[in-house]
């Protein structure tokens, strides 16, 4: 789908549908009161008549004469004028986009940018956007022998705005909405992929692609025996009861000088995850394909971060196995070694990710990053603590907590700081190693992170658990690509700031 900022102060731009918001109480909108001077007051009739009641997210199509610079008109309402502001906007771009989904128009005018929203700016009404509209065209990759649904006609989304300043700040948004939409689209895949399908082989294949695609990547894959003289000793230890061969993922995007330091970007890649000999219940172990969430997101955030060559220097980790229970797995009680040297007693088997995430962080060190930023589906009990509504976000530097959570908010993709210290380390001490796995069923998010926590001393470190915001279940069920949108924002403002 195209993108555009057009200059378009008088609602007269061609377009196969003009898209205008309205307010309740016979309240138009800016765009809304030109239209309705050009349709001799119809707008206002049908508000007076109580045809269109404006209610926030409701939509009516109608059907221009002859003559008339856009061949339909959508009304879409804004609710209260007073209380227009970030998520009434979000709610109303979604309502428009599925409301233009069932038309059979090939290009549409939106006028609803130049609407003023409360902690909006143009950049980032425009942002959100391409980032709704790339969101809504995105199309599950099924296998059903069933005969595709036709393509979607809508193929063109201009963006109006009353003047050229405006129009800079649009183009600019629409660019970065449309960057994070192509990543949310390359996660979205991956996860969404089933797991005979999506094995750690076929994750590394594809950050080889990246690499193809993008000359600004370099992407190397290891297999079991490059992992093994690392001395991964705990990335390895989940691998050993599948039949699936591990990869370690590494992809370089070189935006700035050499001599500038990366941010690391570090993601768990359990294409499945039976949890091992401590083996999961089966109601929704299917959904056990998306625990390789954190990887795919990643590698999403790396593809948008090279659409919009962002000048800073990115490397991504991901390491990627499956988890399965055989006569070969690892099992309770045993002790691994990991690449730090630092022994572990596993205790559950199903607290894998910490275990490949552990060496995946190790690993970064020697990139000498400026920050490392883990992201795992890591915890039910961080579902528990949050729902499914923000992700868990610990760290042992507040002031890239703080980036982190800002760029949520401007994103609305939001993480919520949750504590880690030596409190929750001390679950997890271990009469026969130096740490264990596992520390009990309370504060289990806090001390996942804390066992990660040991892994990045001396580190600018924050971990994201998206547990409970990478996929939806039931009738929805899927992968949301969270948190590209995150991820993209804290990057793109971390290349101005550099």
């Amino acid at each position: 789908m195209e993108f555009m900022a057009i200059i378009d102060a008088k609602a007269r731009a061609p377009t196969g549908c003009a898209v205008v918001g309205i307010y309740e109480n016979g309240d138009l909108g800016v765009a809304a009161r030109q239209v309705d001077k050009q349709l001799q007051g119809l707008i206002t009739t049908l508000q007076g008549r109580g045809d269109f009641a404006a209610k926030l997210g409701d939509a009516l199509m109608l059907p221009l004469p002859a003559g008339s610079a856009a061949s339909r008109l959508l009304l879409i309402g804004l609710g209260t004028r007073a209380a227009f502001a970030r998520k009434q906007y979000r709610k109303a771009l979604l309502s428009t986009a599925q409301a233009l989904a069932k038309t059979g128009a090939s290009d549409a005018a939106l006028y609803l940018a130049m609407e003023p929203v409360a902690e909006l700016d143009m950049l980032y009404r425009a942002r959100m956007v391409s980032e709704i509209f790339s969101s809504q065209a995105y199309k599950i990759p099924d296998l059903k022998t069933s005969p595709k649904p036709k393509a979607r006609r809508l193929t063109a989304v201009n963006v109006a705005v009353a003047d050229a300043r405006a129009a800079k700040a649009a183009a600019q948004g629409l660019r970065i909405g449309a960057a994070i939409g192509s990543g949310l689209g390359f996660a979205r895949d991956l996860a969404n992929l089933p797991p005979n399908v999506c094995t750690p082989t076929y994750m590394g294949n594809r950050a080889l692609q990246l690499a193809k695609e993008f000359s600004s990547i370099k992407t190397k894959v290891l297999d079991q025996s490059g992992i093994k003289a690392l001395k991964m000793g705990a990335f390895l230890a989940v691998t050993k009861g599948s039949d699936e061969p591990p990869r370690l993922i590494v992809c370089e995007y070189r935006g700035a000088r050499k001599d500038m330091a990366p941010v690391c970007l570090v993601g768990k890649g359990i294409t499945f995850d039976s949890g091992g000999i401590s083996l999961k219940d089966p109601p929704a172990m299917d959904e056990m394909k998306f625990d390789m969430s954190g990887g795919a997101t990643v590698l999403g955030t790396l593809r948008a971060i090279a659409e919009l060559k962002l000048p800073l220097n990115l490397v991504v980790i991901v390491a990627a196995a499956e988890n399965m229970p055989s006569g070969s797995a690892v099992k309770p009680a045993d002790i691994v070694t990991t690449m730090s040297g630092q022994t572990v007693e596993v205790l559950n088997t199903d607290a894998e990710g910490r275990l490949v995430l552990c060496d995946a962080i190790t690993y970064s060190r020697r990139y000498q990053p400026a920050a490392v930023i883990d992201v795992a589906t890591l915890t039910g009990a961080c579902i528990i603590a949050l729902g499914n509504h923000m992700s868990g976000l610990m760290s042992n530097t507040p002031e890239l907590a703080q980036e982190l959570e800002s760029a949520g908010i401007r994103a609305d993709d939001r993480a919520w700081r949750m504590p880690i210290g030596e409190e929750y380390a001390d679950q997890l001490k271990s009469n026969f190693a130096d740490i264990a796995n596992v520390g009990g069923r309370e504060g289990g998010a806090c001390t996942a992170a804390s066992f990660l926590g040991k892994f990045a001393k001396d580190l600018a470190w924050a971990h994201l658990d998206v547990a409970g915001t990478a996929w939806l279940s039931g009738s929805q069920k899927g992968s949301t690509g969270r948190p590209v949108p995150l991820l993209v924002d804290f990057l793109v403002h971390r290349a101005k700031a550099s």
